[in-house]
């Protein structure tokens, strides 16, 4: 949430028993006051950023990242090793910001053919982190090179 510039204080997860109602009660007074503190959010405003916060949560590669936590950092693997938890949050990190840049593409691309200066422009990331984002996206099979327009190449999504 913080990457797409929504701002994490809006989203939060508890667990509660359905045995804690006083617990539950005082969580969503707490949400609520910081909710009322933010102000109204403006889903309209952040149209490209949902899109990419969604495909981030859909991403087999964040849902492995984060079911594997414990089993990576506490426990051995078959080589006897763990791995250090700050070590490991740093790669989950990266792989959501990575996972994030290609969702903001792949919105992008929903208007049709994009050259990679175009999706710059519309997503706010850098054309270098654009080129290697959409050679991801490429090899994954989810976009694909459609056509030159004069010397610049455009770029189109997949078919599902």
């Amino acid at each position: 949430m913080d990457l797409s510039g929504i701002g994490r204080s809006r989203l939060q997860l508890r667990w509660v028993s359905a045995a804690e109602g006083q617990l539950f009660a005082d969580y969503v007074t707490e949400l609520s006051e910081v909710i009322g503190q933010l102000g109204p959010f403006q889903p309209d405003d952040f149209k490209l950023e949902l899109a990419a916060v969604e495909t981030v949560l859909k991403s087999t590669r964040i849902r492995w990242l984060m079911g594997m936590d414990r089993q990576i950092t506490e426990q051995e693997n078959v080589y006897h090793e763990k791995m250090d938890p700050e070590a490991y949050q740093a790669i989950v990190r990266q792989a959501v910001a990575e996972e994030y840049e290609k969702g903001l593409i792949l919105e992008a691309l929903a208007d049709g053919p994009q050259s990679v200066r175009e999706i710059a422009g519309k997503t706010g990331l850098q054309v270098y982190t654009v080129s290697l984002r959409l050679n991801d996206l490429e090899r994954a099979g989810r976009a694909e090179f459609h056509e030159f327009e004069g010397t610049t190449a455009k770029f189109v999504l997949m078919a599902a």
